[in-house]
């Protein structure tokens, strides 16, 4: 990526008023990150959701010293980054339209595989818990998954320490930048997790663990994998908050059920009364779930020849060729097409007998 390109989307996450969304939806208007900053104001108040005050707040000049410092670092450290329309960005969070636009990486990190899952939870893990932990992810081993969490007390660090011990590869997600750690008390374990894997954050190297920033990273979390795994968890929590993101992306959560009396597995056990989580026995569950003891022996269906598509058809057509199964807004932002276009243009494919529509707002070819 040129310096120009990489300041621009930094100076945009430094913007005031701008998230994620906001900022897709701003490049994908003016044809690329670097001609925000390049734009008029009056052209840019014509995109929904942008106004004058925050015009105002992406032409301040300290944005872009921040930026600049931030720059100076990523250069300095040789810190390892994924922009959101890059191919090394990762695919499950691509599919999630408030993903960040920008995540910095420490480690191993390999994330071509269909078999990610998260394995989150209470601070406060029981016995009971962590021996499920541990079990469950030693079962789990012959189908090699990448066991993703947050590097908390608890559950987090028990499925990152499961995961090492299993030699499968484990994803530490952080509330803060790559410079500190937190809690201090995991430093010791930062070169097993990059030996196995690595560190993701969204957040600036000199950013610290404020308790809105674990909100935050609880998406990613979430959107990294293919399915999301409560072990233990009080009636309210940020593993449960984790799990209603899972559940908004069309994902799979599994939570462990407990004895009725036990603080730690109420938010689990309302997870599954609610019908928001499915209930996790045994490994044999999320296997079976996630398809992963069926052998992929069928015949990919050839396109239909002298199929005949449009010009803008075809652009989603050789899309979807080149990158595989990908979500509407994902397509929608890619491909420039309003969803509500899209849409009916995917309808329209999918009576041709080119692409097929998948359960989450999945297409592919």
């Amino acid at each position: 990526m040129n310096s120009e390109k990489l300041l621009a989307i930094l100076r945009l996450q430094a913007t005031k008023n701008i998230g994620d969304i906001l900022a897709k939806k701003l490049i994908t208007a003016v044809g690329g990150v670097e001609n925000v900053f390049k734009e008029k104001p009056h052209i840019l108040h014509k995109i929904n959701g942008i106004g004058t005050h925050t015009t105002q707040h992406l032409f301040d000049e300290s944005n872009l010293k921040r930026a600049e410092e931030e720059f100076k670092y990523i250069q300095q450290n040789n810190i390892a980054f994924s922009y959101f329309l890059d191919d090394d960005y990762p695919q499950n969070l691509k599919h999630c339209i408030d993903a960040p636009i920008l995540i910095f990486k420490d480690g191993n990190i390999n994330l071509n595989s269909d078999k990610v899952i998260s394995i989150v939870g209470t601070r406060n893990i029981s016995s009971y818990g962590r021996d499920f932990c541990n079990q469950l992810v030693e079962e789990l081993h012959s189908h090699n998954p990448i066991i993703v969490s947050g590097f908390a007390y608890g559950v987090d660090i028990c499925a990152h320490k499961a995961a090492i011990k299993n030699n499968l590869q484990t994803i530490a997600v952080l509330a803060h930048g790559l410079e500190d750690i937190y809690p201090k008390t995991h430093k010791k374990y930062i070169h097993e997790v990059n030996k196995n894997g690595g560190f993701i954050t969204e957040f600036w190297h000199n950013e610290t663990p404020l308790r809105e920033n674990f909100l935050k990273r609880n998406r990613i979390v979430a959107g990294l994998s293919k399915a999301t795994i409560i072990i233990e968890s009080a009636e309210k929590g940020g593993s449960l908050v984790t799990a209603d993101i899972a559940n908004s992306y069309n994902r799979d959560v599994f939570a462990l059920s407990g004895r009725a009396t036990d603080v730690y597995s109420k938010g689990c056990n309302n997870l599954i009364k609610n019908n928001q989580a499915h209930i996790l026995t045994s490994a044999e569950d999320i296997v079976k779930m996630l398809n992963w003891d069926l052998s992929k022996t069928s015949t990919p269906k050839q396109k239909e020849l002298f199929v005949n598509l449009d010009e803008i058809e075809q652009k989603i057509y050789d899309y979807l060729q080149q990158n595989g199964k990908q979500h509407l807004d994902t397509i929608a932002l890619t491909c420039e097409i309003p969803v509500y276009q899209l849409s009916s243009l995917l309808l329209q494919m999918e009576l041709k007998g080119v692409v097929k529509p998948l359960p989450g707002k999945l297409f592919e070819v």
